[in-house]
């Protein structure tokens, strides 16, 4: 009952919350020096006795603006503008009823050397437009000491299941991007990497569920654009923060951040580091023909990450900047996984055996990108973006495997198969892009070209080890060893027109990929008639692939009364295989558990329709349907009797309807931000007997963020997420999950510094279950990690606060992000 009436609430709180919007309005209109109406002028509406800000508007292309709910009261409003001097209005009261009109506010210009515009104001977590979500991170109270992977939970349609595999609406096939820049890394290796991105270093998440065609076309259920943070103020700047937190063990990070800009140039760079333990668990109930296996495993996670860039912007003149970017992250980590698991005749119901593997894994990961920029941009809109990128990645394991075997009283240890297992990966991207951008025919058109290179190497050896006779021999196993190396060259070019027309917005692209990529595993293979002593021969599984594809995208708003906006889009998108799921080997996991790769799996497909409503820039709506073909997921199959293997088949097809609902909400010193996300998902595909899937879900995620301004520089912070039952990978029913955060935070010294105390998962209720039945294996599975935890986070920043935003210039990926939706 209490999920009905949560849902039954929150509709009458949105129905109330909509009959507000009428009632209690302030009114007022904003021009420049010449008269002339003033379109994207930031306003904020000021409270007449302490200034402080009570709500923040832009005004439209007439000019006008206007805040609602409004208590009565005396106000004032500050209206600014790049490229002109801000400005306050004379004092005015407002209604207790109906409308309030605030005097006529004029701008003037000031002069180019003196252009700046400081503008504060404290953002909502999360901010619904009709393009995208962004996950307004650098303002939050509860989201210090969290990685990006730990932020994606709690982002409005992002799944992350306990593989880390990343979601978004039902759908599979998330591209992750850093700073508007492609990751291009495997499940496994992004979800390790953004562990390692501190919440200090982060400013937002974006969430694009249809990008134009400027974008790459891979990704299905669209794009999460992760931005860093990079400071823009003048003069030199510096940043310092420290956080602590502790769960089950304490954890601590630290960072500096420094800038200096002047007229013409541009110096930045920052330092992290993070230390921190963790604790994970799960239990497995498996059957499996006549074998009943209980697993019970404790995780334990040690890591040390240092995190840095350092680069500057050279503005040569009015319409040139050049710029340079190094960054990168370095990090050590120490897995010790504890697993004990009874293994049970099913006809007898007696424990045969005990199976004890206590891993130990010894890792590193680095990774350093080298990015060099160029930026021309006119007065009469032409403008061109080139960059050029570089990136390596480092993986380095080292895990031991003992895997002992006891009696059914797990006293008496009757074998042992122990290995050590060593896997060196190295990947190396190359990209080159350019982007034009003109106005044409009243409109603008963009065009661009892109090609990226990317290589894998990947050495699995696996060593049998053997302890007998009081010393420890290691022998390779040559059949359970493989190397695989792969290579992608993706080549693109687009063209994407946008216009308005008397209130309409016509937006049009298409995107031209063409693929081509070979895969070499090599490694050594049983063969009776080998004429080699040990009876092994090579092999060499290559294959190679070649294909070009065309990605439509198109949208039309219609924004004539800008304070009611409706936008339809559409776009084609793919999501090509991940470089190790193509590689045919079998990986040993353990004596039970194999990994597979799969030469033959496509990519997959997605169109995309969304219909997005927008209301006085407050209440968003979006509903959005998909249709996957060949969609690629992971399946838990079998294999030799009673073990699991695990690989990466093509369903047939999977169709998602999605619904999105944002709404911001503020009277005096409260505010509450809610959004709603849910989806219908329909998964089919028909492998044989006894491998068919038929599952479909609905799902509903309901996130809430309660704000209580508390007066002397204290605010309060709630955070409450809640989602309900979901299919992760095709086959795995997921229980329904939720949670509660709440922080305090205390503005110090005159603002420059804030002190942050949070608890995460007060009840400590995000612990997952999932059950699946397939290939004639039953799984049931539970588990959970250290959530709740205490954090203290301590910021401090001194130097000049003004943004001089007149000189401002960005990367040509910096300006990919802003385009997203166009």
């Amino acid at each position: 009952m209490r999920i009905p009436v949560l849902i039954l609430f929150l509709f009458l709180f949105l129905i109330l919350s909509y009959k507000s919007l009428h009632a209690q309005q302030v009114r007022g209109i904003t021009r420049d020096d010449k008269g002339k109406p003033l379109s994207g002028a930031t306003v904020a509406l000021k409270n007449n006795k302490d200034s402080s800000v009570v709500k923040l508007g832009i005004s439209n292309t007439s000019g006008q603006y206007e805040f609602s709910p409004i208590s009565p009261g005396q106000y004032f409003v500050t209206v600014s503008h790049i490229g002109f001097a801000s400005q306050n209005s004379v004092s005015f009261a407002a209604r207790p009823e109906g409308e309030t009109r605030v005097p006529e506010t004029t701008l003037s210009r000031v002069p180019k050397e003196l252009r700046e515009t400081v503008i504060t104001g404290r953002k909502p977590l999360v901010e619904a437009r009709p393009d995208k979500l962004i996950l307004n991170v650098e303002g939050s109270i509860n989201e210090v000491g969290s990685d990006a992977l730990e932020l994606l939970r709690k982002a409005p349609g992002v799944t992350v299941d306990k593989d880390n595999n990343l979601s978004l609406n039902g759908k599979n096939g998330v591209q992750v991007y850093i700073d508007g820049r492609p990751t291009y890394l495997s499940a496994a290796n992004l979800a390790d990497y953004l562990k390692t991105l501190q919440s200090s270093s982060i400013e937002a998440i974006e969430i694009i569920t249809n990008p134009s065609a400027k974008y790459d076309a891979a990704g299905n259920a669209g794009i999460i654009n992760v931005r860093l943070k990079k400071d823009q103020a003048y003069g030199t700047n510096v940043s310092l923060n420290a956080g602590y937190g502790i769960g089950t063990y304490s954890k601590y990070n630290g960072s500096f951040s420094l800038n200096h800009r002047e007229r013409n140039f541009n110096v930045f760079g920052d330092y992290s580091y993070n230390h921190s333990m963790n604790e994970g668990y799960s239990t497995m109930y498996r059957t499996q023909l006549d074998t009943f296996f209980l697993q019970k495993t404790t995780v334990i996670t040690t890591s040390n990450t240092h995190n840095y860039k350092i680069g500057t912007d050279w503005f040569i003149d009015k319409q040139n900047t050049l710029g340079v970017i190094v960054n990168g992250i370095s990090s050590t980590n120490a897995i010790s996984s504890n697993a004990v698991t009874p293994i049970v005749y099913v006809p007898t119901n007696k424990t045969d055996r005990f199976l004890q593997a206590n891993n130990r894994t010894n890792g590193s990961r680095d990774n350093v990108n080298f990015d060099l920029n160029y930026r021309f941009a006119d007065s009469s809109g032409h403008e061109l973006n080139i960059d050029a990128d570089y990136g390596l990645y480092h993986f380095r394991s080292n895990q031991f495997q003992p895997n002992d075997y006891f009696d059914s009283t797990g006293k008496t240890l009757l074998y042992s198969n122990n290995y050590n297992l060593i896997s060196p990966s190295d990947i190396h991207i190359s990209t080159f892009r350019a982007d034009y951008v003109t106005n044409l025919a009243k409109g603008k058109l963009s065009v661009g070209l892109k090609s990226s290179y990317v290589t894998t190497r990947n050495d699995f050896q696996e060593w049998d080890i053997d302890n007998g006779g009081g010393a420890t021999h290691a022998l390779l196993d040559t059949l359970s060893s493989n190397n695989f190396d792969y290579r992608e060259n993706i080549n693109a070019a687009y063209a994407n027109y946008n216009r308005t027309l008397k209130g309409w917005v016509f937006q049009a692209g298409l995107r031209a990929e063409n693929t081509n990529g070979k895969g070499t595993s090599t490694g050594y293979k049983e063969e009776q008639r080998a004429r080699s002593i040990d009876g092994l021969v090579p092999y060499d599984s290559s294959f190679t692939r070649h294909y070009t594809d065309v990605f439509p995208s198109a949208s039309i708003t219609y924004n004539k009364n800008p304070l009611k906006q409706w936008t339809l889009s559409y776009s084609r998108r793919i999501d090509r295989p991940a470089y190790q799921s193509l590689n045919p080997f079998e990986f040993k996991l353990d004596d039970y558990t194999f990994s597979r790769g799969n030469t033959l799996l496509r990519p997959q497909y997605t169109n995309n329709l969304g219909l997005s409503f927008t209301y006085k820039y407050k209440l968003t709506a979006s509903l959005n349907f998909s249709h996957t073909k060949d969609l690629s997921t992971t399946l838990i199959d079998t294999t030799e009797g009673s073990k699991a293997l695990i690989e990466q088949e093509n369903l047939a097809t999977q169709n998602v309807a999605s619904l999105n609902i944002s709404y911001p909400f503020q009277y005096k010193w409260y505010s509450v931000f809610i959004n709603v996300s849910s989806f219908y998902q329909l998964n089919k595909a028909n492998f044989g007997v006894g491998r068919v899937i038929d599952l479909n879900v609905f799902n509903a995620t309901i996130f809430t963020q309660h704000t209580l301004r508390l007066g002397g520089g204290w605010t309060g912070e709630i955070n409450q997420y809640y989602t309900s039952p979901n299919v992760w990978t095709a086959t795995l029913r997921a229980s329904s999950l939720w949670n509660l955060d709440a922080g305090l935070q205390k503005s110090l010294f005159a603002g420059k510094g804030s002190l942050k105390v949070s608890v995460t998962d007060i009840f400590h209720t995000l612990n997952w279950t999932a059950t699946s039945l397939f290939a004639g294996q039953s799984i049931r599975a539970s588990g959970g990690s250290e959530t709740r935890q205490l954090k203290v986070f301590f910021s401090y920043r001194f130097g000049n606060r003004q943004v001089k935003a007149a000189r401002r210039r960005t990367t040509g990926a910096e300006e990919e992000s802003k385009r997203a939706g166009q």
